[in-house]
């Protein structure tokens, strides 16, 4: 029996003989106990910090890790112990036709090719944040993902788990006050240190690097990819990539998408984008990330997130309407919120475990289209921030508007032989 058969087999006899199970399953195999026949499988694509972070989650037994650099490699084959297959090339990992799961950790400008090519090769995808470095590589993941039926889970979880940065309190209760009406409509929500949040412009880039030789363990052109090609400096690489353009956009695009996927989520925007973008910032390094004082998105309706850089609304509510404003730590201006959380309905139910998506064939709770919506928030402002303009955007066409410039970087130019 294939795997596919074997699943199907194990749900239905699941349900026909739940009634007569005598001896729970924890019981003969220890607590939170799968049996391997029942584990899905899966491999990991980059294994340098992030990816040797995930060699176990709920039901998944671990075959093959891939990694450009020979030291990667080594020590997460090591921390394995040793019992799994190790590729150089990510193309070899997809190939295998026993793996179910591909978790991508790469580099976010390898994010869109892999997930493509993975949704092609009949794997399910968990990936890394930001979903992709471009819009256009977004919208090919988004179709790759529908046009193979596969499952798609992005790696940022506020929406669902866990107090939300320095919040202090989960997404759950902020969803509930913002479905009642209570604050009114439209928002504005500010993402900044005054409502708990770290914009990390350490991520700035260097400007003028050195060529340097590359490591003997590092196939630096594979590590490349689809970038341009530019002399080696370890500032490029490894912890370092963020800090320019052609890898990733800074603070930005490490912590945009866990920051603004929650907000997106809370103002039920999971379906569409801002239609304007406002810019204040320096001007930017033509490769080299930098700072940034103030982004302003607006909505087709007039909601509104402003990530303030600077700090500057010191008295900034993190979520503010006609009728109330809700504070950090769930502070607030009306009277007896903590009641009125009390009293309203919980959010739809949401798949919260990938595995369970896996199985069931139903959307994870961040997936391939709402995780495309909350990158795009993060790519509208990094293409604003590097063309130094405000923007106007048509979140249907998914295009800037009267903007050629802007339009073309949705679709940026990759090396050969790469293509999405």
């Amino acid at each position: 029996m294939n795997k596919s058969g074997r699943r199907t087999f194990i749900k239905r006899a699941g349900v026909a003989f739940a009634a007569f199970t005598i001896v729970p399953r924890h019981v003969l195999g220890g607590k939170g106990y799968t049996p391997p026949s029942e584990q899905l499988t899966k491999g990991i694509i980059g294994v340098g910090s992030m990816g040797r972070g995930h060699f176990n989650y709920e039901g998944t037994r671990l075959l093959a890790v891939c990694d450009v650099d020979k030291k990667h490699l080594e020590e997460a084959v090591a921390l394995a112990g040793g019992k799994v297959d190790a590729y150089h090339d990510f193309r070899e990992l997809l190939a295998r036709t026993d793996i179910d799961i591909v978790h991508i950790a790469t580099p976010p400008h390898w994010h869109g090719i892999m997930a493509k090519m993975a949704a092609e090769a009949g794997k399910d995808i968990w990936c890394e944040k930001p979903m992709t470095r471009t819009i256009g590589e977004g919208i090919k993941v988004v179709e790759a993902v529908k046009k193979h039926g596969r499952m798609f889970r992005l790696n940022t979880w506020f929406r669902f788990k866990d107090n939300f940065y320095g919040m202090g309190t989960t997404v759950k209760p902020l969803k509930k006050i913002v479905d009642s009406g209570v604050l009114g409509w439209p928002l504005k929500v500010t993402v900044s240190g005054i409502t708990g949040f770290d914009w990390k412009f350490y991520w700035s880039g260097l400007h003028n690097l050195k060529p340097e030789p590359v490591p003997p363990e590092l196939d630096y052109d594979f590590w490349l990819g689809p970038a341009p090609w530019k002399p080696y400096n370890p500032e490029r690489v490894h912890s370092k990539f963020r800090g320019y353009w052609d890898y990733d956009g800074g603070g930005l695009g490490d912590m945009g998408q866990h920051y603004l996927d929650p907000v997106q989520y809370l103002l039920g925007k999971d379906n569409t984008s801002p239609v304007y973008v406002e810019i204040d910032a320096p001007q930017q390094h033509w490769d080299a990330v930098g700072s940034w004082r103030r982004i302003t998105y607006t909505y087709a309706d007039g909601c509104k997130i402003v990530l303030d850089g600077e700090n500057r609304d010191k008295d900034a509510a993190y979520i503010e309407g006609p009728y109330g404003k809700i504070f950090k730590g769930l502070k607030s201006d009306i009277p007896n919120l903590q009641k009125l959380i009390d009293s309203l309905p919980d959010p739809e139910p949401q798949i919260t475990t990938f595995t369970e998506s896996v199985l069931t064939r139903k959307k994870f709770s961040l997936n391939e289209e709402n995780g495309h919506r909350s990158c795009t928030i993060v790519n509208l402002g990094v293409i604003a921030l590097r063309l130094g303009r405000n923007l106007k955007y048509d979140p249907v066409k998914q295009r800037f508007v009267d903007d050629e410039g802007a339009n073309r970087m949705i679709n940026q130019p990759m090396r050969e032989p790469w293509t999405i």
